[in-house]
């Protein structure tokens, strides 16, 4: 069978859906879906693309999108798996281009749902009461998420999503630590513990620092009465004093004001941490500081000097932490009509040792001297000094 042939069997009201990955080069990005969809009455498919940290949709009719397809496995893509009907479809491209088409009955037929916007599907799902989102005022005792905290409930499952994708960078062999510096009230502690440990079956430790004696007691209180007291604990604490633990697998710090976040990127980084998720607040630092000729003309208006600032602030971080090996994303964490506070800065370690720093000329340039940079240089002459006193001795 020819991928002209299958496509046009494929692309129908009856497929299920369109997985194409393994890139060649990442032009159109790193995976492209396909699911039909009816407009107007009329059958198209919804193309998404996954590119970096980008997600855009597009709609076809069947024939540009089947002329699409079979360029797209031409030029860019190395495999096609479609689910249609009651078959499951693989398409395979080989070095030199030839193409190899595989078909097997489908182990599952699943409802195909042709609405533009489908019911979103949440890792947390509504209508099954969880506990402490009853109690946190998030769920009603029916499960119903109450009307007001809806957008709560909507961060709290983008949250874990973001969690979800870096899973496999936590070893399941083991009791993982976790760390989460500025905790609050804790509804994100409180559902990555019961994401891990109840719906993935993780062994995790997770400790909740916060400076408020009030908070932390309600939350052990929680804890407590919730059976997590033994691997779900939460302590008054200072970020940057913090010396409870050794070693930790993950750290997590949630709009920790200011330099707080650099306080806690600084001690995963010393920890060896695997996985670090951070959304940062209230960047002053940068706005303090920033001087430069160049854009001497934009930074006189103080609301761009701010949002500039804040910027500079996340992308910096973002690249002296790829500088001690992590490999680095920032995310959009949830709307902008939510909260401001929207970007969240996920790294995870990478196999490679720390790469040759390329900041300090873009610091020199804008005449800033951050506190993560602070941090991270007063640690590696520690840990220079320690070395030299290994090898003396």
């Amino acid at each position: 069978m020819e991928i002209t042939e299958l496509l046009e069997q494929v692309l129908t009201k009856e497929l299920q859906g369109i997985t194409i990955s393994n890139a060649r080069n990442k032009e159109l990005g790193e995976k492209i879906k396909v699911r039909p969809i009816l407009l107007r009455g009329k059958l198209h498919f919804q193309v998404t693309f996954y590119k970096g940290n980008k997600v855009i949709h597009k709609n076809y009719e069947k024939k540009k999108l089947l002329q699409e397809i079979i360029l797209w496995m031409q030029e860019y893509f190395k495999q096609l798996q479609a689910e249609y009907g009651q078959y499951q479809s693989t398409i395979l491209v080989s070095k030199s281009g030839k193409m190899t088409i595989k078909t097997k009955p489908s182990a599952v037929k699943k409802p195909v749902l042709l609405t533009h916007n489908r019911k979103k599907c949440y890792i947390l799902e509504e209508g099954k009461p969880i506990p402490f989102l009853v109690d946190l005022g998030v769920m009603t005792k029916e499960g119903k998420v109450v009307h007001a905290k809806y957008d709560k409930f909507k961060q709290i499952n983008r949250y874990l999503e973001f969690v979800d994708d870096i899973l496999e960078k936590l070893p399941k062999d083991r009791k993982i630590n976790i760390l989460d510096f500025g905790c609050g009230k804790s509804y994100l502690t409180f559902a990555l513990y019961y994401f891990l440990r109840e719906l993935k079956g993780y062994q995790a430790d997770i400790i909740g620092l916060d400076l408020k004696a009030d908070v932390i007691a309600a939350c052990n209180n929680l804890s407590e009465k919730y059976g997590y007291q033994k691997n779900l604990k939460f302590c008054v604490g200072d970020i940057a004093g913090y010396e409870g633990v050794n070693r930790v697998d993950m750290v997590v710090t949630l709009h920790a004001c200011d330099t707080a976040t650099d306080y806690a990127l600084a001690k995963a980084v010393a920890w060896g941490a695997q996985v670090i998720l951070s959304v940062p607040c209230c960047q002053h630092e940068l706005n303090r500081q920033i001087q430069n000729e160049l854009l001497a003309p934009v930074l006189k208006y103080g609301l761009i000097k701010e949002r500039m600032s804040a910027l500079l602030t996340d992308a910096l971080r973002a690249e002296l932490l790829e500088e001690q090996g992590y490999e680095v994303q920032i995310l959009e964490f949830i709307d902008m009509e939510h909260t401001p506070k929207n970007i969240l800065i996920r790294a995870v370690k990478g196999k490679d040792s720390k790469k040759k720093p390329q900041v300090n000329k873009l610091l020199q340039e804008l005449q800033v001297n951050p506190t993560l940079a602070k941090l991270l240089q007063r640690q590696e002459k520690m840990e220079e000094k320690t070395e030299h006193e290994k090898a003396c001795n």
